[in-house]
């Protein structure tokens, strides 16, 4: 009996991607192989065409590709391919249709990373990008297209600030100046956010976050919703015109709706190479599995400790969009009425200093450069993930000097509440 691709997205997260037939493995096998053997040298010929099938890991592999295909049945895209690390399908997403002398808009909140990526590295290729509150109209939104404005990122939970994106909003302008809109989907997962839903045409995630969910592999992941049309403007000759590289292949034409992860694996994982392990793939569906039912739970924590750390007196602040006193409920209500992620930040009376002291006193919380994974762990993302960037930029990012990241596992929020209540009580 075959899938039903109309389940539910829970019943998803177990069953699409690996269908084995009769006799076959019931669990999705590992293809740790680099190469693929043919019985001629014609028949592996027609793989450099870009005929199904497969000829060399770094390219493509079985393992990998059902997993990806599971990731794009839960997001509704046609199409998917998995990267070595989230950092790299954030840079394949763009760098698939951008080229030195183009220009793209980013939400400025997002993962100090991505905007390094952005702000420092892509401008090396000769790619400029304007950073943007998330919070801006329309009007301050469309003030910053440029003629080679070629593409629109946005996080939808931003990391570590939390601020959510108005996705619509975002979206809207995107396609009236003819570009797509690329989003980040890391922190709610397709279960609590499917943005093409709401207009994005693009979708990436740090599948080392909670999609694997366990802290054991790294990857990424960029999925096509099929949407967007490449031929609707010149902007994208790319897409529609000849790669030389490849025989002429045409990919928007030539592949269709698939044809942008098509030049993904044809250009980008050639050239780069940044290709997951199978092992790690597998490892990946492992989690996947169990992506619904742990997304509850991290969520009901995260309220939990959230509302706990919003009356004590010892905090400053608290942000969680769960919380009706942060200023992205509403819209956070919107686009995720489930729930959005267990990541809460706030900051500590006393500042950095007391910040750092609180965290050294955490024994249940792990201090670790991570997020979002089945065990608590918390960060100071001001000396850590977003060290590199200088003082305006950490405030254009949405980062304080005394934000501390904390990440809400699974365990039992009496458990992880009473730690952080003996962490403060010794400040």
């Amino acid at each position: 009996m075959a899938f039903d691709p109309n389940s539910k997205i829970d019943t998803k997260c177990v069953q699409a991607g690996w269908q084995p037939k009769s006799g076959e493995p019931r669990v999705l096998p590992i293809y740790e192989s680099t190469t693929f053997k043919y019985d001629t040298s014609a028949d592996m010929a027609k793989l450099f065409d870009l005929e199904p099938g497969y000829m060399y890991t770094r390219l493509a592999n079985p393992t990998s590709d059902i997993v990806a295909s599971k990731i794009a049945a839960l997001e509704g895209g046609v199409a998917a391919v998995l990267t070595s690390s989230g950092q790299a399908a954030n840079f394949f997403s763009l760098i698939n249709i951008l080229q030195a002398g183009d220009h793209f808009i980013s939400a400025a909140t997002i993962y100090g990373g991505t905007f390094n990526l952005f702000n420092v590295t892509m401008r090396k290729l000769g790619i400029d990008v304007t950073f943007i509150d998330p919070r801006a109209t329309e009007e301050e939104i469309n003030a910053a297209f440029k003629d080679n404005t070629k593409a629109v990122f946005g996080e939808t939970v931003a990391n570590p600030s939390l601020d959510v994106l108005d996705i619509e909003k975002f979206a809207k302008a995107a396609h009236a100046h003819g570009v797509p809109l690329i989003i980040d989907n890391t922190f709610p997962t397709p279960i609590n956010c499917r943005p093409f839903e709401w207009g994005a045409d693009i979708v990436t995630h740090s599948t080392t976050k909670y999609m694997e969910g366990h802290a054991s592999t790294i990857g990424g992941c960029v999925v096509d919703s099929g949407n967007f049309d490449w031929y609707q403007n010149d902007k994208f000759p790319c897409m529609t015109q000849p790669d030389e590289s490849y025989h002429g292949s045409v990919y928007a034409k030539d592949f269709g709706k698939a044809g942008y992860i098509t030049k993904i694996v044809a250009q980008q994982l050639r050239d780069f190479g940044s290709t997951p392990s199978p092992f790690n793939a597998f490892l990946l569906n492992l989690g996947l599995e169990t992506l619904a039912v742990r997304m509850e739970k991290h969520c009901k924590n995260a309220q939990k400790v959230a509302e706990y750390l919003e009356k004590n007196d010892k905090i400053s602040w608290v942000n969680y969009p769960g919380l009706k006193s942060c200023k992205d409920y509403e819209i956070a209500r919107k686009y995720m009425p489930n729930g959005t992620c267990g990541v809460i930040s706030f900051g500590v009376k006393g500042g950095r200093a007391k910040a750092e002291e609180f965290m050294n006193n955490l024994r249940l919380a792990a201090i670790v450069t991570h997020v979002a994974d089945a065990r608590t762990c918390v960060l100071h993302p001001a000396s850590s993930t977003h060290r590199q960037l200088s003082d305006s930029e950490l405030i254009e990012c949405g980062v304080t000097a005394d934000l501390v990241r904390f990440s809400v596992g699974i365990e039992n929020a009496d458990d992880i509440i009473a730690d952080i209540q003996q962490a403060l009580d010794k400040i």
